[in-house]
């Protein structure tokens, strides 16, 4: 380096830098700011945050989600909770709960047609077992295809119940082109008694309000439990429910993006 540009470097002084003083209230707004961040950042780690879902229709219910390989995400078996605001919207954050009340039962899909078994059931059915969550086992029914072929592949799929397992459950909410309301029933009806000859439990048949009263027979709709999907009411457009699944969009605690939600009355003493 040059004499003259080494004695000219020397010459720069170093730029000081200059220490901000807060004053006392200043620093703890500063100290609060971090705090709230900090907060925030927890609650979404916790799977909280402000997501909000259906409200739940008036009444003491228990309450109950039924899955498929269609939702997302993994769910936390553990924290499988209904958490409602003062409006009774469901919602994912604690902090702003009214009511806290526990995922009571669950339905699992099992399986579908005559070959098709849901990729996820055999996962969903242990993890609910070990939950000590009453569980359920269904069948999405399929009117163009034989009646006992889908009970067996439903058998196959879901193998023994156990005692406290909820009974099983036809899922029939379709009708194929050219198919009668006669041949659609018959063969829902040689489902149902060849999985009640099995497992020796009745089954319970799931519909919408519309098909169970324009398209189901008097017999199934009076020999077998309802469980009754009707959304946007005060009640199901349809007497004699067990179970009611009255929206697919609420916010349950435990389970990633929107479920299907379903109560079942609490008996008042």
């Amino acid at each position: 380096m040059p004499m003259n540009m080494a004695k000219s470097a020397r010459k720069k002084k170093k730029k000081k830098v200059r220490k901000v003083k807060l004053s006392p209230w200043q620093a703890v707004l500063a100290a609060a700011a971090v705090l709230a961040v900090v907060f925030l950042v927890f609650r979404r780690w916790n799977g909280y945050g402000s997501e909000s879902g259906a409200s739940v229709p008036a009444g003491t219910w228990r309450y109950g989600i039924d899955i498929s390989h269609n939702n997302e995400g993994p769910i936390v078996w553990d924290s499988l909770f209904v958490m409602t605001d003062a409006k009774r919207k469901t919602i994912r954050d604690p902090y702003q709960a009214k009511e806290i009340r526990k995922v009571s039962f669950i339905f699992i899909k099992a399986s579908e047609g005559v070959t098709m078994k849901d990729k996820d059931f055999d996962r969903n059915w242990k993890a609910a077992g070990r939950a000590d969550i009453r569980r359920g086992a269904y069948h999405f029914f399929r009117s163009s295809k034989d009646g006992r072929a889908q009970a067996e592949n439903f058998i196959r799929s879901v193998g023994s119940l156990r005692h406290s397992d909820l009974p099983p459950v036809l899922d029939i909410e379709t009708i194929h082109r050219g198919c009668s309301k006669k041949e659609l029933n018959d063969k829902a009806l040689v489902w149902l008694k060849t999985v009640e000859e099995h497992y020796g439990k009745k089954p319970v048949v799931y519909t919408g309000a519309a098909f169970a009263r324009d398209v189901l027979s008097d017999r199934i709709t009076s020999e077998y439990p309802l469980w009754i999907a009707h959304y946007g009411v005060r009640k199901p457009a349809f007497d004699g429910w067990t179970w009611w699944q009255f929206t697919d969009k609420a916010v349950v605690k435990g389970v990633p993006g929107k479920v299907d939600l379903n109560v079942m009355a609490v008996e008042q003493p």
